[in-house]
């Protein structure tokens, strides 16, 4: 069954962009030449009309996808070389550092210059085996433009460990994120269950009927339009922290999909193109053969830094 998903953009957002380049922001899972050959199909639309790849963008444009089903696609998992920011490595565990734009494993629409490639040309087999072929070795992932940390399995036994603190939510994860507007408030704890959009499957949103979904924010600095934020995930599901700053008006800035209540930035900050500027920067888990705690950092990466002097310096 065909679906169509329909987005819609902010004021001046992507102004001036191509509408295929456009688009690979919102349908992350889909390769550049396969959004080209839905525009060549007729099944994406710009406020009703048909519009060649080309197609300049002003902003406030309503843009509809027609998804045409297709045969899934067996992906053969190819070794890359790549330059690994590998900040542990033992017999069991490997922990990467991974910057944004980065695909954490192939697909359809990403089957190759994945980190899953890069880590199957470093370590070959000796990563934890996965039914699908395309995502050994991976206990959990970071979106695309999310960077930071995430640990990678060596074998069966550490994957099923490492994954059973993932459930039982010892594995702590903590993000930095700059969001738009001032919270006012020191800090925050926000329990709403989420559950993907039935009108738009690039999105999910809160939903009662949804998964379980916790975050804790502290704010650690203002500026008179953002805010850095401190976020810990108490449970992990997909987009967590981005739907959940978006629900309570503070959408991180640079997210080019949950941004419904994008009103105070503007300028440069409302064009970027790197996506979200989030960043997993701690990781603590136990080691999953000897049991013992283990902490990494990650330092925030040149794009958030650029952007914080922007602000400090306004």
């Amino acid at each position: 069954m065909n679906s169509t998903i329909e987005i819609q953009l902010q004021n001046k957002e992507s102004d001036g962009g191509r509408l295929d380049k456009v688009l690979q922001s919102y349908l992350e899972d889909m390769s550049r030449s396969s959004i080209q050959k839905l525009i060549k199909d007729q099944q994406i639309t710009v406020n009703g009309k048909i519009e060649k790849a080309n197609y300049k963008l002003i902003g406030n444009e309503v843009i509809q996808v027609n998804m045409i089903e297709e045969e899934a696609e067996v992906i053969q998992l190819i070794p890359e070389k790549m330059v690994l920011d590998i900040q542990y490595e033992d017999d069991a565990i490997l922990v990467i550092n991974k910057p944004a734009g980065i695909v954490v494993h192939p697909s359809k629409g990403h089957p190759k210059g994945t980190l899953v490639n890069g880590l199957y040309a470093y370590l070959k087999d000796n990563l934890s085996s996965d039914h699908t072929n395309i995502r050994p070795g991976i206990v959990h992932r970071i979106d695309k433009d999310t960077s930071g940390l995430l640990v990678v399995a060596k074998h069966d036994l550490a994957h099923a460990e490492l994954a059973k603190q993932l459930e039982n939510h010892t594995m702590g994860r903590t993000y930095y994120a700059l969001v738009n507007g001032v919270i006012k408030e020191e800090s925050g704890h926000i329990e709403m269950p989420v559950k993907r959009d039935p009108s738009n499957r690039l999105r999910w949103h809160v939903d009662e009927n949804g998964k379980e979904a916790i975050t804790d924010f502290e704010v650690l600095k203002r500026w008179p339009s953002a805010s850095l934020v401190k976020v810990k995930l108490k449970t992990g599901r997909t987009h967590q922290i981005r739907i959940h700053m978006e629900a309570i008006g503070h959408p991180i800035i640079g997210d080019p999909v949950y941004r419904r209540h994008l009103q105070h930035m503007t300028g440069e900050f409302t064009q970027l193109k790197e996506g979200q500027l989030l960043h997993a920067k701690e990781l603590q888990l136990y080691h999953p053969t000897r049991q013992e705690a283990m902490k990494f950092t990650s330092p925030l990466p040149e794009r958030m830094l650029k952007i914080i002097n922007q602000l400090d310096n306004r």
